[in-house]
């Protein structure tokens, strides 16, 4: 029998000049998929982000729920046993078997979708009341053109009062102060290091390192928080309450993340 042979990541000759919306196809490989949940340590984030995500769709009536970046599956399974009807999508094939057998291990089914969130809408014709997109996802997109074009499609399924709740990493502490985070909310996995290893304004690249000493990485775009806001209303968006690390008063502290809620008025 033949053994099948592991893609790895490949980013050739020069990583940090890797700056392509459609890269993250190759950089969700089997091996780093397996170690996502090590990065993340489910119990531990839902313990640090608690009730927020449940309460803030609960607060605008929100039932039928887009997971916009499903990931391994961490929201769209809690928001599963919280009550809501959510449709999982992921663009990473590899990410959504992995949230499929996370999920039936927790004796739930998937309603799964493979979609690239700039034409969401030639996968999924239904509307929504809520659309979550998750795990600092959006900063796989490297130009405006990508943001506001997958923006207008969250926009496009989303019901009349409908929200979009989008997240990303406090890049602008780490453009204008260097990476300090406490990976207190959102990678909360033990004796797992993630940090950037290059930063510029069009890139961050961030290295993860496991206990076993696997290496992989993903080159993203490091969002400014008002960068994001102005997307979000000039796309559309009415109102825009952004949050950092859960709380509204977020500039009071340094937070590692933002969370943009943001609402189709």
């Amino acid at each position: 029998m033949a053994i099948k042979e592991k893609k790895v990541q490949n980013y050739g000759e020069n990583p940090i000049e890797v700056r392509d919306s459609d890269h993250y196809q190759n950089e969700y490989i089997e091996g780093f998929v397996e170690k996502w949940d090590e990065l993340i340590n489910w119990q531990a984030r839902s313990t640090s982000e608690g009730e927020f995500f449940i309460k803030t769709l609960k607060e605008h009536g929100a039932d039928r729920v887009l997971d916009a970046a499903t990931g391994t599956g961490f929201h769209s399974i809690r928001l599963i046993e919280a009550g809501f009807n959510v449709a999982s999508v992921d663009g990473s094939v590899e990410m959504l078997v992995k949230a499929f057998e996370n999920a039936t291990r927790k004796d739930q089914i998937l309603s799964t979708v493979h979609a690239d969130w700039r034409w969401l809408t030639r996968d999924v014709q239904e509307r929504f009341d809520a659309v979550i997109c998750l795990g600092n996802s959006f900063t796989h997109l490297f130009s405006e053109e990508d943001r506001r074009k997958a923006l207008a499609e969250f926009y496009s399924v989303l019901k009349h009062d409908g929200i979009l709740i989008l997240d990303q990493r406090n890049y602008d502490l780490i453009l204008d102060e260097g990476f300090k985070s406490k990976h207190t909310y959102y990678y909360c996995g033990e004796n797992v290091k993630a940090e950037p290893e290059y930063v510029d304004d069009g890139l961050a690249r961030f290295r993860y390192q496991f206990p076993d000493e696997s290496v992989y990485h993903l080159n993203m775009f490091p969002l400014r928080k008002d960068y994001v806001r102005r997307l979000l209303h000039e796309v559309g968006f009415q109102d825009v309450t952004t949050y950092g690390d859960f709380q509204e008063t977020y500039h009071q502290d340094d937070p590692d993340f933002y969370i943009h809620v943001a609402k189709k008025d």
